[in-house]
């Protein structure tokens, strides 16, 4: 119930509503049955009312029905039960149609919520994220927490409806009303092993599908190579374990659900055949009061376990949001903010001034100083694991220097708005990433504020014009899944034209001609080179021709910086 009462004080107003029509409906199902008795007793002795042998409840409609000028008869009676029915229908429905409207919203709310903490997180967060474990959540675990809700609003539905065949019992039979309110609750506690049967396998599922998403991902992420070297047979096994448990799991909750399900007919049935044969051979309860007793305490035995199921769905089903709830927490833990309040300007110089940077116990970088200035070519060569990348992310502001600064125009980065920096970066990393989708899409990301003239402006820049022209839908063009529809310089000058777009003052080339032919190479240099003047570029390269074409180079080696 903690979860329920959790998801109604962030939704209060779907909550609430839907909760008024849910008890609406049930009290007109409760004035359907309190009509049933009166018509049950004219039919069994329509002499009973004369003879003051009718029950409490039948004296209370007629008098009800007198005060409105209504006589309790046979079709007066019938239409107020057809009317309660009715109108329980229709209320019922307007009910299940905000259920599912907030359902849907609870499950939007919980992405929107992991998406923007996630993207609001310092960059030291997501190095340690499996990518399959994010996608599980926004996936598989929004979902389940969102059915978490559905269940637990169908638990106070049923609970609510117990409440109100029990009132009605009380005034047919006291005796009988505490009779079905003791073997429900006799029944639950019996059967409540199934429930936590339930819990334990849904806990199990969330984690199972958290760690083989995980594992999936990165699979798929290198099944080229594997393929090339024969050795995807070596990741199934691993995948199949994960999946026989999750399996496994999945087992558990069905049985222990059909487990329930089960055991709750037998136990309805002999508790209503004893009842009737003590009412008949030891208590002689009248035909009509005896009839309505019975369709009460089915009716009541029927919605504690009907609860009891939601309650056990529901207990298999939190887990995904409590999880859920941690992944988003953790991210916000992790929260970036925007450093200083100062908006930057890159006209003079960047200043790395006694830097020195580590990861946990591993220094990285020590006493680094150099000086990227406006509108050059600054390069940066050295052994891999140098710290090159390092240096810059230092002036992303991805990562903050362990002693020294970082000075964007002699003003500190610390005292810098960092989302107004980044919006003056254009990025090119080694490893690119193009969506699956067009030109258009993958230059612009989406950015409501560019149009196609930006798009072919900036390949213009990035030398992929001619041949983006020569493509049969143009910017239009689909890429393929990663880009593989185009060449490796395709996607390269893609990728650059994407970190042009948006018209930067500092263009950042991260190993961005590796991967290359030196035909290709030679050809993107020249496209670098083009831009000297208009942008300040910092190029990170192990290859000659970035060098040659730098204005300055610094030599990355042993933590410390040194000019070529």
């Amino acid at each position: 119930m903690k979860l329920v009462l959790e998801f109604a004080r962030a939704h209060p107003r779907r909550t609430l509503l839907t909760l008024i029509c849910l008890v609406a409906a049930g009290l007109a199902e409760g004035l359907g049955l309190s009509t049933a008795l009166p018509v049950l007793e004219i039919v069994a002795d329509p002499t009973a009312a004369e003879g003051g042998e009718e029950s409490a409840l039948a004296a209370g409609v007629r008098s009800v029905l007198g005060s409105v000028g209504l006589e309790p008869t046979v079709g007066v009676l019938l239409t107020l039960i057809m009317t309660g029915i009715s109108l329980k229908a229709a209320l019922v429905l307007l009910a299940n149609r905000q259920v599912g409207y907030t359902v849907a919203r609870i499950a939007t709310d919980l992405r929107l919520d992991l998406v923007r903490a996630l993207l609001g997180a310092r960059w030291a967060y997501y190095t340690g994220q499996p990518v399959g474990s994010v996608a599980n959540a926004f996936a598989t675990e929004a979902e389940r927490a969102s059915q978490a809700f559905l269940h637990g609003v169908l638990l106070v539905t049923a609970l609510f409806q117990v409440a109100v065949y029990f009132c009605v019992a009380l005034a047919v039979s006291w005796q009988g009303a505490i009779a079905a309110i003791g073997v429900g609750a006799l029944t639950s506690v019996a059967l409540m092993r199934f429930t936590w049967a339930a819990r334990r396998a849904g806990a199990r599922q969330t984690d199972l599908l958290k760690t083989s998403l995980a594992r999936l991902s990165d699979t798929l992420h290198g099944v080229k190579p594997l393929r090339a070297m024969a050795r995807e047979e070596l990741m199934g096994p691993l995948l199949e374990r994960e999946t026989l448990r999750l399996d496994r799991a999945i087992r558990g909750e069905v049985l222990s659900k059909e487990g329930l399900k089960a055991m709750q007919e037998p136990i309805l049935v002999a508790s209503l055949s004893v009842g009737l044969y003590l009412a008949l051979t030891q208590f002689g309860v009248p035909l009509a009061s005896l009839l309505m007793i019975c369709l009460l305490f089915v009716r009541t035995l029927t919605a504690v376990g009907r609860a009891q199921k939601e309650y056990q769905a529901l207990g298999a089903r939190e887990a995904a949001y409590h999880s859920l709830r941690e992944t988003i927490a953790r991210a916000e833990a992790h929260s970036e903010g925007t450093a200083g309040g100062v908006l930057p300007r890159l006209e003079r110089a960047i200043h790395l001034k006694g830097v020195a940077l580590a990861y946990g116990d591993t220094p990285v970088l020590q006493q680094v100083d150099l000086t990227v200035r406006a509108g050059e070519i600054t390069t940066l060569i050295g052994p891999s694991g140098a710290g090159k990348t390092s240096i810059a992310d230092l002036v992303i502001g991805l990562v903050g220097p362990s002693a020294g600064e970082v000075r964007i125009d002699d003003v500190p980065l610390d005292e810098v708005d960092l989302h107004a920096w980044r919006r003056l970066i254009g990025y090119v990393p080694q490893e690119l990433f193009l969506l699956h989708d067009t030109i258009a899409v993958n230059v612009t990301l989406g950015d409501p504020d560019l149009d196609d003239d930006d798009v072919w402006r900036a390949l213009r820049q990035a030398g992929a014009d001619a041949f983006v022209r020569s493509l049969p839908d143009g910017i239009h063009t689909a890429v393929g899944e990663r880009g593989s529809l185009l060449s490796g310089g395709q996607r390269q000058r893609i990728a650059i034209a994407r970190a042009l777009v948006h018209k930067p003052s500092l263009l950042i080339l991260d190993e961005a001609t590796t991967a290359l032919d030196p035909a290709t190479e030679l050809a993107v240099c020249e496209t670098v080179g083009a831009l000297r003047g208009d942008i300040t570029i910092l190029a990170i390269s192990h290859q000659r021709a970035l060098v040659e074409l730098a204005d300055r180079v610094y030599r990355i080696e042993n933590g410390v910086a040194k000019p070529e």
